[in-house]
């Protein structure tokens, strides 16, 4: 019951956050879209944040962005992207416009000197990363701060869970991500070649995310990719569903499998929670046993809701031990050792100097260091550095190309500087 009762009171919490009084100095966002993540990815999470306003929005359709505005208490209103861009009275810009217009947008809002938290996948293809994360605009002691934001990432949860892989003796690992179909209608953004939509560019990019992670380094090739283009009548350049598997430096293999519109029986919608599970390689355990023998452990660990960990989140660890003749490798006994944790805030780790409520979400975490990186405060220590958004660009790119789909296409836009 107490369980159930910290649940419902953590998941309130979220959409009723605290409302502390805003510091004289606070980090004034616009937002360049009046997107349906902002909500969740800025707007809620910024509540609750001191050093945090969300100041202004701009939309290509001003009537929606009047509408939205009122409905989730933003001041102002601009006419268009650029007229926001040039108000010196904002800090930092949200992006979460289509994926195909991320690179042309960021690189404007560098330029004029803003702060630019930018919704995954930064850009179409890694040949834009390349421009963009090495740009001379993000050089320089007093540049602005860019950060791709794979919130997930930021989370004590998923920390804790990377703190139990052994990634050079990972031997497989498998990260899967799913919408239930008819979640987006079939000319959705996501499902769109011109704009860079694709199953692996939207959720597929946080199951990418999660084998880079969980490996600690990027795969030597993608050895296959399956993907389900989109229903015949609609952009057949878009994969609504992929499985790719990837071979990394010590041998292992990781596989993906995304999918934007997940049936069952009968073709009906059906739900699978996301999850990510690490089998290790045997590993030797030191044991006082005869000379003739061995003991070997297998530890497979599971994360369970790794994306939305707040909500509700459990990660087991599996240990599968075996004594066994070292010659005829015969059976002498086997066990299994099981147990498993959850892990709302950095203090439940032993670390008391981080900050954190249960409540905040991953988009909360996000939050908090991204503006320690603006202030240039030390923060948590979890970054997403302009390399490995190009290194994630790759990957992904790989995966297109082993699927014999073309490459998510380039923006034409070019910036002065």
């Amino acid at each position: 019951m107490a369980s159930l009762v910290q649940i419902i009171r953590r998941n309130l919490t979220i959409f009723y956050p605290p409302h502390p009084a805003k510091a004289a100095d606070a980090v004034r966002f616009g937002l360049l879209g009046a997107s349906n993540i902002a909500p969740m990815a800025i707007i809620r999470p910024a509540v609750s944040h001191p050093e945090v306003i969300i100041a202004a929005v701009a939309a290509r359709d001003e009537t929606k962005a009047q509408a939205y505005a009122k409905k989730h208490n933003i001041p102002v209103v601009f006419k268009s992207y650029q007229e926001l861009l040039d108000d010196p009275s904002i800090d930092a810009i949200y992006i979460a416009l289509p994926n195909g217009l991320h690179y042309e947008w960021t690189l404007k809002a560098l330029k004029a000197g803003k702060h630019v938290l930018l919704e995954k996948p930064s850009v179409s293809n890694a040949s834009e990363a390349e421009i963009l994360f090495r740009h001379e605009l993000l050089k320089g002691p007093d540049a602005p701060v860019l950060l791709e934001a794979f919130h997930m990432r930021f989370h004590p949860a998923w920390q804790s869970f990377l703190s139990l892989i052994d990634s050079p003796n990972v031997e497989t690992a498998y990260s899967s991500l799913s919408i239930f179909k008819g979640a987006f209608p079939n000319d959705d953004i996501r499902c769109v070649y011109d704009l860079s939509g694709g199953a692996l560019m939207d959720m597929g990019a946080y199951t990418v995310l999660s084998l880079r992670q969980i490996f600690g380094t990027e795969p030597e090739e993608c050895i296959e990719c399956v993907p389900r283009l989109m229903p015949k009548g609609w952009d057949q350049k878009c994969d609504q569903a992929s499985k790719a598997k990837f071979k990394f430096p010590n041998g292992g293999i990781g596989t993906v499998d995304v999918d934007l519109a997940l049936s069952g029986w009968f073709g009906q919608p059906a739900f699978s929670a996301p999850k990510c599970t690490v089998t290790h390689r045997e590993a030797l355990v030191e044991d006082r046993l005869p000379a003739e023998q061995e003991h070997v452990v297998v530890k497979t660990v599971t994360f369970y809701n790794n994306v939305l960990p707040t909500f509700w989140h459990r990660i087991d660890i599996v240990e599968s031990h075996t004594i066994r003749n070292k010659e005829s490798r015969k059976l002498i006994k086997s066990w299994t050792k099981k147990s498993s944790k959850k892990v709302y805030n950095w203090e439940s780790q032993g670390d008391t100097k981080k900050p954190g409520e249960d409540h905040w979400t991953t988009y909360r975490h996000m939050l908090e260091q991204f503006v320690n990186k603006i202030k240039k405060r030390e923060g948590s220590g979890v970054w997403m550095d302009g390399e490995d958004s190009i290194h994630q660009s790759a990957m992904i790119d790989s995966a297109y190309e082993k699927a014999g789909l073309p490459l998510r296409p380039s923006s034409k836009y070019k910036v002065e500087v």
